[in-house]
């Protein structure tokens, strides 16, 4: 098949020859009536065409595809291969989209397509079933629309999706669903629903079972311990051959009392749905309370100092609850570092951040170990908490006050230099309040 280009140079020569062999026969008038004569045949042939494939554009059927002659018939060859390469692809495309929404639609996970305007786009049955939408009714519709809950709209609006959202469905009762976001593409967002109904259900039979076994136990061992506390203290009571024996069941029985203690105060934490009691607490008298409380706890052992804080300042939130979360932190810090060690307590402001931080110049921790330091009862070396009569539980205690207070809990600690432990609040919760000093 020739070039298009040779084909047309090759007419134009034809129609000059033509031309010149009538030029010959007559004259130059009779050659270019000619000439002219066969340019608007073959230009009315070029405008035939155009016009049906003009006409074949309106409805471009393979079946109707036009055949064309001379440059056309290449022409149309062209488009025709083209047109089924391209119907090809979209059948496969088409094919591709069909199976990803049949898998879509199977997921027991419901999922939602929202584009940048956080308008719902698609979204499979679960989802409908879940959230309670309709993928005929709804799509176009903003997601704020349906689903109208304070949490979620703020979960939405402020971009930051690295953990779940727990909500209450709003149209079945007792279901718990987890919602995810997940930003892809261009400013659009994949939104996962997942009813975690049973396992919060499991959830609380474990908290109440806990807070349960915990309330039976301490009474029974407060007994014990009064008893043993009383015959230690009677002369005579107790043989001094047995004496040792005594003293060792009077520390595990205060050790198990420390655990159910701190079990309790977890359970209380983890079922208490009412937002906290708050009030201002001046961080001036905190600071220094914990200060004393540190250098009791290590019996002159460490070098504790407070690097000075700005007066007046407060922090909203339950006097109970911080001052059991920082305590948990200093006396960590207290139990961790060696004899002759520094320990520093600091409180200060950071961007949008309050924070209070506890560092030390202890035995450090593995990197390995950060992330799971909150979990109940998890000890990166369990002979030493047992030494320093750690229960497991602090740090999950002080990552649930935090939580209830907005707060977050910051660790870090490299081996062999020390670590550092921040609790980390919104400043909103700061208060700054005129004192006599800096009034006059």
């Amino acid at each position: 098949m020739l070039d298009i280009r040779w084909k047309l140079l090759w007419l134009g020569l034809a129609a000059i020859f033509t031309s010149l062999i009538i030029w010959a026969a007559t004259d130059v008038i009779t050659a270019l009536l000619s000439f002219c004569t066969m340019l608007l045949l073959y230009l009315g042939s070029h405008l035939y065409w155009l016009h049906t494939l003009l006409k074949w554009f309106k409805k471009p059927e393979l079946s109707t595809m036009p055949v064309g002659s001379g440059v056309w018939e290449e022409v149309f060859s062209a488009i025709y291969y083209a047109k089924r390469r391209n119907s090809r692809s979209q059948a496969q495309i088409s094919s591709a989209l069909d199976r990803f929404r049949h898998a879509a639609s199977a997921l027991p996970d419901g999922v939602v397509l929202l584009n940048g305007s956080d308008q719902i786009e698609w979204c499979n049955p679960t989802a409908e079933e879940q959230l309670g939408l309709s993928l005929s009714h709804d799509t176009g519709q903003p997601i704020t629309y349906l689903v109208r809950l304070s949490d979620f709209i703020q979960y939405l609006q402020r971009q930051d999706y690295s953990e779940p959202l727990k909500l209450k469905s709003w149209h079945a009762s007792g279901v718990t669903l987890e919602i995810q976001l997940v930003p892809f593409g261009s400013n659009q967002k994949l939104l996962i629903s997942r009813d975690i109904s049973q396992m919060e259900k499991l959830e609380t039979m474990r908290r109440d079972f806990i807070a349960n076994v915990s309330h039976e136990l301490r009474t029974p061992l407060t007994v014990v311990g009064g008893f043993l506390e009383t015959l230690i203290d009677m002369e005579g009571a107790v043989p001094e051959s047995t004496r040792t024996y005594f003293a060792m069941m009077q520390e595990q029985t205060g050790r198990m009392r420390r655990l159910i203690e701190d079990l309790l105060t977890l359970s209380q934490l983890e079922n208490s749905l009412a937002s906290p009691q708050e009030s201002e607490i001046e961080l001036d008298t905190l600071m220094n309370m914990l200060l004393h409380e540190g250098i009791s706890l290590s019996h002159g052992k460490h070098d504790i100092t407070i690097e000075s804080i700005e007066p007046g300042l407060y922090l909203k939130g339950t006097a109970e609850e911080l001052h059991s979360a920082f305590s948990n932190l200093v006396s960590n810090a207290v139990r961790y570092t060696p004899e002759h060690g520094k320990i520093q307590l600091k409180l200060y402001t950071r961007g949008t951040e309050v924070l209070f931080s506890v560092q030390d110049t202890g035995i450090g921790i593995g990197v390995e170990h950060i992330d799971r330091l909150t979990e109940r009862f998890y000890r990166v070396d369990r002979s030493r908490s047992r030494e320093t009569g750690g229960t497991g539980l602090g740090l999950s205690i002080v990552k649930h006050i935090l939580t209830r207070h907005q707060g977050r809990l910051v660790i870090t600690s490299e081996i062999g230099k020390g670590s550092t432990f921040t609790a980390a609040f919104p400043q909103s919760r700061l208060v700054r309040r005129p004192t006599e000093a800096n009034t006059h």
